[in-house]
């Protein structure tokens, strides 16, 4: 609906520059600007325009890219290895027996995909201060993991560890999403894959990391350490999250339009966007468990089925990520689906054994962990078809991205609660085969199901609803 467009006015960047081209004013237009007193202004612009770093590759591009896969790692794969602190939490004062622990890492993933579209937005109107948002973002984080090492409840750690970790993080990370699509166009996909690899490996190197500093120095020490670790590291990858268009010293007014919220094609893609992220978290939660339960395996064992899936996604999001810039995004998403459903049905249905589970893991990890980097594709889509039923203004793909993460972490509070109700009891334990029958069967289906619900685009596109 076009009349949901929202009108705001930031101090952009040049909005003659074309992201991927930077295109120059013509040369009539030029001309024309002899006689008038400005003239040294825009020439000054044009100068700049044509002195632009090149997109899709070079120094600073690539540069970009590494810092931005760096805080990737950083930011999220702290929150993606919230098993750790859970185990960690749950057997050892004075927090033993508490039953909000879970709640701590459903807020700090959840809320830093739920913020997004506030981040984002606020950037986007205010796009000088995003050179300052990883340093604030960071600084927040930081004081979060350091006042939650003094927590002596859950209340205590939801709100640092959980609620203001979740907003700082944010805030550092929404830099990385705006200023994608200055230094990227034709290798945008492959540069979103390679970036959101960072969590996957950040799932190998973290658990690992964070279990050994908790079995040797407790949680207090092991939160400061990394509060020290995550500025040291983090603090120098600022100077390279920049944008690649200059700061304009002329004010513009620019069409800050979400109606495209509100378009079947956007509502079609974030439908299946949510369904799918309802069952996604739920292997990254119960596999140790399953392999403790069900095939009597532990310690080190159990905890390389979590391995198995990160790895296999820093694969599976690079991969993807190419694709996205080749084929049609719901041709993407048939390819995550096929491999995550039958993955999931057959595989760890049917997992009697360690083997067939670890099986299941790396097959999980490749398709079902490259999900999201298929999203480039749903941006361009959104910003295509936005733009000309807008006369081509205002859809901002950051903005899409914003929302798209938005309906993620939907899907990542809520599968939650409905993963506790489904597991209660262990339904279906011997009355079932093979690992539907272990007590973990309800959740199996579920994760088959919704990962199955997640490629609906593509057979909407064939009945013609995309």
């Amino acid at each position: 609906m076009g009349s949901a467009s929202i009108e705001l006015q930031p101090t952009g960047r040049n909005s003659g520059a074309d992201i991927g081209t930077g295109a120059v004013s013509s040369a009539s237009d030029v001309g024309s600007s002899t006689s008038n007193p400005d003239n040294s202004l825009e020439n000054q612009l044009q100068n700049q325009e044509f002195s632009l770093p090149p997109v899709d590759g070079g120094k600073d591009a690539l540069l970009f890219l590494a810092a931005a896969f760096m805080l990737e790692a950083l930011v999220w794969g702290f929150p993606f290895s919230f098993g750790v602190f859970q185990d960690y939490y749950t057997s050892h004062a004075p927090f033993a027996g508490s039953a909000s622990i879970a709640v701590i890492g459903t807020c700090a993933m959840g809320i830093m995909y739920l913020t997004g579209p506030l981040t984002m937005g606020f950037l986007r109107l205010y796009p000088g201060l995003g050179r300052w948002s990883p340093i604030v973002g960071l600084l927040v984080m930081c004081l979060a993991l350091a006042m939650s090492s003094f927590s002596t409840t859950v209340t205590h750690l939801i709100i640092t560890q959980g609620v203001l970790y979740a907003i700082g993080g944010c805030i550092c990370y929404s830099p990385c999403i705006v200023y994608m699509d200055e230094w990227f166009v034709k290798r945008k996909g492959l540069a979103y894959g390679t970036m959101w690899a960072g969590t996957g490996l950040a799932g190998v190197v973290l658990p690992l990391l964070l279990e050994n500093l908790l079995n040797k120095y407790g949680f207090k020490t092991t939160l400061r350490i990394w509060s020290i670790v995550v500025f040291v590291l983090t603090a120098p990858l600022a100077k390279f999250l920049k944008p690649r268009l200059p700061q304009s010293p002329v004010t513009h007014i620019k069409k800050f339009n979400l109606s495209f919220i509100f378009t079947r094609t956007f509502a079609v893609y974030q439908l299946a966007n949510v369904a799918e992220a309802f069952g996604f978290f739920l292997p990254g939660i119960y596999l140790p468990s399953y392999a403790r339960s069900a095939l009597g395996v532990s310690g080190s064992l159990s905890a390389l089925t979590l391995l198995l899936v990160n790895v296999a996604s820093v694969f599976g999001c690079v991969a993807m990520g190419h694709l996205i810039d080749r084929f049609h995004v719901t041709t993407c998403f048939l390819i995550s689906t096929a491999g995550a459903t039958i993955g999931t049905f057959l595989f760890w249905g049917m997992a009697t054994n360690l083997a067939m589970l670890y099986v299941f893991c790396v097959v999980y990890g490749l398709f079902a962990g490259s999900y999201t980097s298929a999203w480039p594709g749903i941006m361009r889509e959104v910003v295509k078809k936005g733009g000309e039923g807008n006369n081509g203004r205002g859809v901002d793909s950051s903005m899409v991205f914003a929302f798209l993460a938005a309906g993620r972490g939907v899907g990542n509070v809520a599968s939650g609660p409905l993963s506790e109700a489904m597991a209660k009891g262990f339904p279906w334990r011997g009355n079932a085969f093979a690992g539907y029958g272990s007590g973990y069967g309800p959740l199996i289906v579920f994760t088959g199901v919704t990962a199955l619900l997640g490629g609906g685009s593509f057979l909407w596109r064939r009945i013609g609803w995309l």
